[in-house]
């Protein structure tokens, strides 16, 4: 079963940035693109578990602060190694100033 989650302001984030969200024993990154879209995955880098939140997101992607793995945020898909898995995504939607995430 899911359920949409309120995670955060739709102010906390700044375009082109990331928050920490976490929520019963799990974390989840949440971004803001270039475009003013909103999207969330999993909060830990799938190459060696650093929380994505303390990495660099420029338009729709995320560097990993640790060994620069490149994500794209809006699939999950890895574009730079050393990472190999991609990132699990979380439909996310923005109603009344709030951001949501299905989990």
């Amino acid at each position: 079963m899911t359920n949409w989650i309120d995670a955060c302001s739709s102010d906390d984030i700044e375009a082109e940035d990331v928050v920490r969200f976490d929520h019963e024993r799990r974390t989840f990154a949440i971004y803001r693109n270039h475009e003013n879209q909103y999207f969330c995955s999993d909060g830990l880098c799938t190459h060696e578990e650093v929380h994505l939140a303390d990495g660099f997101v420029m338009e729709s992607t995320i560097e990993c602060p640790k060994h620069s793995s490149i994500f794209d945020f809006r699939t999950g898909v890895v574009e730079t190694p050393p990472a190999c898995e991609n990132l699990k995504i979380y439909a996310t939607k923005v109603e009344n100033g709030r951001v949501f995430i299905e989990v």
